[in-house]
C-alpha cells in the first residue's frame, strides 16, 4: 500500500485474486472508469474482493456501498476513504 492509499495496480492484484483469472477479463490498461459489468464482474465477485481488502488493510467496508461501487475508480475511493 502506498502512502496515500490503495492504487489501481493493487486493486487489479485484488480483483484477480477474488475472482481467478477468467477467460475474457481484460484487466490491463486503465480500467478505473470501465464497469465491473464489463470486466466480467458480477456483485459477488466485488464483495469477494471487498472481504480481501478488509482483512489485507484491517479496515470495514460496508457491502451496500462495495455494491453501488460500479466501476474500480469508484471501488478505489471507497477504500481510500476508509483508510483515511
Amino acid at each position: 500500500m502506498s502512502s496515500t492509499g490503495m492504487t489501481l495496480p493493487e486493486l487489479k492484484e485484488t480483483l484477480l485474486a477474488a475472482a481467478g483469472e477468467s477467460e475474457g477479463v481484460d484487466l490491463d490498461g486503465d480500467i478505473a472508469d470501465v464497469p465491473f459489468a464489463d470486466l466480467g464482474y458480477d456483485s459477488l465477485a466485488v464483495l469477494e474482493t471487498g472481504g480481501r481488502i478488509e482483512k489485507k488493510y484491517g479496515i470495514s467496508l460496508d457491502d451496500d456501498d462495495l455494491t453501488s461501487a460500479e466501476t474500480p475508480g469508484e471501488l478505489l475511493k471507497l477504500v481510500n476513504a476508509s483508510l483515511a
